[in-house]
């Protein structure tokens, strides 16, 4: 194995399939793979599933499903921990054949007693190390019905520090670091050692994470030390907190990046978004993933937490949906419109997008009221009929079906052009005319403008249902 610092940067992004891929996951996996194509390196999706309670097919799919959704491909991988064993099973015996790993034999209780006895005298609680090797020492009888666990033999002097490229220098006292258990008593390597067997095979240059992992990190420097690794450079970015200042969680709405494609969120808005909560550009909001990719840089990570503003997503939702192309939209939308038991091809979809987009927040928002289109007609109920089609409400609407029937083009100008001349020739406002119309075409007291509307649906169907009142 080589241990030369490779030319390329290489990023990675290493859950645990145990759930869904959070948004600080996503947003974690976002920064590593900007970093990588930043600098036109590699990203490599690794997948840490050794916890066999927790890790779940379904999990990974989850995870795998909101990476494709955000447009994250991966270098390489996806790469599995539990396909790799017989690696961590290796080195593991290479570092007890050089004393920087050791079989410990204390059982569970004794280490609690240990833990104990240490929180009484007012030290940190840690392993005593009595199964430590020292020159000179001896070490107690091994025990003939217990099965060792492996510890690493954690420097005792000194600090462990590191630059960290988002948090700035950070330094552990050695001392204060336990000799961590690296393999259970059925062989099988714990979490600490896998990632940093892992990032040196895979020649990891630089790791970006959440701030959850800092006290991890001196541990799996010391580690990579002892194997004779090149040190990837560490950055830990700050958690992401709920718009009431709390840590994000289920309460809050949804934290799994594919409840938002439910919701009707664009991936493109999503990634701005994500991008935003800890990085900036300047006084930028409105970003390509060229321009993150192009722009991004661990300096201008901020220190403090992330918070969680939905009207802000909200707001960057609107701004993509409105500029997004009519079609694209109409290809987005129309899945969502077969789930109401519509038919997208009932109207010109990319029309109705037009109409609808400059107001719509998602892409469920755009749904719904496609539905006006995209759904049989519903007449509107007795109470809005008996309020708004008066005697005097129907003779101003055949007034105008006669004169819209005579238009020699039916387009939203025409119709815009007939509804005002009518209420100059009336000398009535817009509602007089447009909420009867709106009632009466569309069974609903409030549309988009009714121009448009009832250009969409149709002069033949629009005078059919205006038609329809004189019975």
């Amino acid at each position: 194995m080589t241990t030369s610092a490779p030319s390329v940067v290489r990023t990675r992004f290493a859950p645990s399939p145990t759930g869904y891929l959070h948004l600080g996951g996503a947003r974690t996996a976002l920064f590593s793979w900007a970093f990588a194509r930043h600098h036109k390196g590699v990203f490599i999706l690794r997948i840490e599933d050794t916890d066999l309670e927790r890790s779940t097919p379904e999990a990974v799919q989850a995870i795998i499903d909101g990476m494709t959704w955000l447009n994250l491909e991966h270098d390489e991988g996806p790469f599995y921990q539990m396909q790799r064993m017989d690696r961590y099973r290796q080195v593991i015996d290479q570092m007890l054949a050089e004393g920087t790993a050791y079989h410990c034999y204390s059982s569970p209780e004794e280490v609690e007693a240990m833990r104990e006895k240490a929180r009484a005298a007012g030290l940190k609680p840690r392993y005593d190390g009595t199964w430590r090797p020292e020159p000179g020492k001896t070490l107690p009888p091994i025990p003939a019905d217990r099965k060792p666990v492996v510890r690493f033999r954690n420097p005792i002097e000194g600090v462990t520090s590191w630059n960290d490229m988002i948090k700035g220098p950070i330094a552990f006292d050695n001392r204060e670091l336990d000799d961590l258990i690296i393999a259970r008593p059925d062989g099988t390597p714990t979490y600490n050692f896998c990632v940093v067997v892992d990032d040196w095979d895979m020649q990891i240059t630089h790791v970006i994470r959440g701030d959850d992992h800092v006290n991890n990190t001196p541990r799996q420097i010391n580690i990579l030390r002892a194997l004779g690794a090149t040190l990837p450079e560490y950055g830990h970015v700050p958690m992401i907190l709920g718009p009431d200042g709390e840590k994000l969680s289920k309460r809050h709405g949804a934290v799994s990046v594919i409840d938002y494609d439910r919701q009707g969120y664009l991936p493109e808005a999503m990634v701005n978004y994500l991008a935003r909560l800890g990085w900036s550009h300047g006084n930028d909001e409105i970003f390509t993933r060229e321009q993150l990719v192009e722009w991004f840089d661990t300096r201008s990570l901020t220190k403090s937490a992330a918070q969680w503003d939905p009207k802000k997503l909200n707001w960057v939702n609107a701004h993509y949906i409105k500029h997004t192309d009519n079609t694209d939209l109409a290809r987005r939308v129309a899945p969502r419109i077969l789930e109401r038991q519509g038919d997208p091809a009932a109207t010109d979809l990319a029309a109705v997008m037009g109409l609808l987009k400059d107001r719509a927040e998602t892409l469920n928002q755009l749904a719904d009221e496609a539905m006006l289109f995209c759904r049989p007609f519903t007449p509107a109920p007795d109470e809005l009929r008996a309020e708004h089609l008066t005697p005097e409400a129907c003779a101003l609407l055949q007034d105008f079906a006669q004169r819209a029937a005579a238009l020699t083009d039916w387009t939203t100008a025409e119709i815009d052009a007939l509804i005002k001349t009518m209420l100059t020739e009336h000398g009535l406002k817009m509602p007089k005319l447009a909420i009867p119309l709106r009632v009466a075409v569309t069974g609903q007291k409030q549309t988009p403008a009714i121009g448009a509307v009832l250009a969409l649906i149709g002069r033949d169907t629009v005078l059919e249902r205006l038609d329809a009142l004189k019975g």
